[in-house]
């Protein structure tokens, strides 16, 4: 499991012109799924993430956690994340889960993030999605199960 964390300010995802999601202060989660993840690796990204320290606290220091913040997430499937541009100019896929399988554990993904009183807004999977974000700092980082 593959997750790009961007910290937002706020950030909205559209599908077909209509909001299916969106947050004010949290994060926004591009979330990519490989055939081999398990149930392990979401509980293990979502717990990470959940407590991951990338908030200032009083003294400017990275301290404090999405928890701490009462910040939301924003969480949008991208099984292009696991492209493999190794060869040739066009990319490779087949390290991406197959889309029934990574369905599944997305839709457990955003559930175990709840799990952790996290609100949680998500896109469409699947689908064409115009993704929108204030990156906050930017602090932008890169979260994997293996």
């Amino acid at each position: 499991m593959r997750v790009v964390l961007q910290r937002a300010k706020n950030a909205s995802v559209t599908v077909n012109g209509h909001i299916t999601g969106a947050i004010d202060k949290g994060y926004v989660l591009l979330v990519g799924i490989t055939h081999s993840d398990t149930l392990e690796d979401i509980q293990y990204v979502a717990k990470k993430i959940a407590e991951l320290r990338i908030y200032e606290d009083e003294k400017g220091k990275m301290n404090r956690s999405i928890l701490e913040e009462d910040g939301a997430i924003l969480s949008v499937s991208q099984f292009t994340l696991y492209a493999d541009v190794k060869k040739g100019r066009r990319p490779s896929f087949v390290e991406a889960a197959r889309p029934d399988y990574a369905e599944g554990l997305w839709q457990a993904f955003n559930k175990e993030l709840s799990t952790y009183g996290l609100q949680v807004e998500t896109g469409v999977f699947g689908a064409m999605m115009d993704v929108a974000l204030v990156n906050d700092g930017p602090v932008t980082i890169i979260v994997e199960s293996k």
